[in-house]
């Protein structure tokens, strides 16, 4: 037992590191998405190697960044309710929770792609809900019937990036961008403006 318990011990104390680094990179990565893992590991208060030890590469920390990122994502779209009410007012919460989390997370706007396997797994999560609406939209009479879902979710996915650069262009302000987010998806979807 006593051989045990400094290794539970070690192991433990690892998993505080690799956490603190990781708490470290997401607030360092939303201020400047081009942070260097020096300025992670200046941030974390560890050494370079500290935090390469926990992560092999500067791509696998910003993996398990928006890995986290994303599971806070689907407790925020969860917390939306897109299964109750009107389906375009859900949706229209849909694309507020969203916006917050790029406001929030300006590096999930300019994260490279990678290959479109990892990308489309990057939106899994967060699109199986959003497929889930639309759904319950079309079953309803709400959206339009005839537009295919996969066709609705991408379309979503690319406005929403298209008002992001708008705003980091300097082009819109990010109030004025979410409005034209919320228009533009709302007649992609054939839905009205919720009363």
């Amino acid at each position: 037992m006593s051989e045990i318990t400094p290794r539970r011990r070690r192991r433990a104390d690892a998993e505080r590191s690799a956490a603190a680094v990781l708490d470290a990179a997401m607030t360092v990565l939303a201020r400047r998405p081009d942070a260097s893992v020096e300025d992670v590991a200046a941030a974390s208060g560890v050494s370079r190697q500290t935090v390469y030890a926990h992560f092999s590469s500067r791509d696998a920390l910003l993996s398990a960044v928006v890995e986290k990122i994303t599971a806070e994502a689907v407790a925020v779209f969860d917390a939306a309710r897109l299964d109750e009410g009107p389906a375009a007012e859900a949706l229209l919460r849909f694309l507020d929770a969203g916006w917050r989390m790029f406001e929030r997370y300006p590096l999930l706007q300019g994260l490279p792609s990678v290959d479109a396997e990892t990308d489309r797994a990057r939106h899994e999560p967060v699109l199986a809900r959003l497929l889930g609406l639309v759904r319950r939209g079309q079953r309803s009479g709400e959206f339009d019937q005839g537009a295919s879902p996969e066709w609705l979710l991408a379309a979503t996915v690319a406005l929403g990036h298209a008002a992001g650069e708008q705003v980091g262009a300097g082009r819109l302000t990010a109030d004025a961008a979410l409005a034209e987010l919320r228009r533009s998806v709302l007649r992609v979807f054939g839905a009205r403006k919720p009363g």
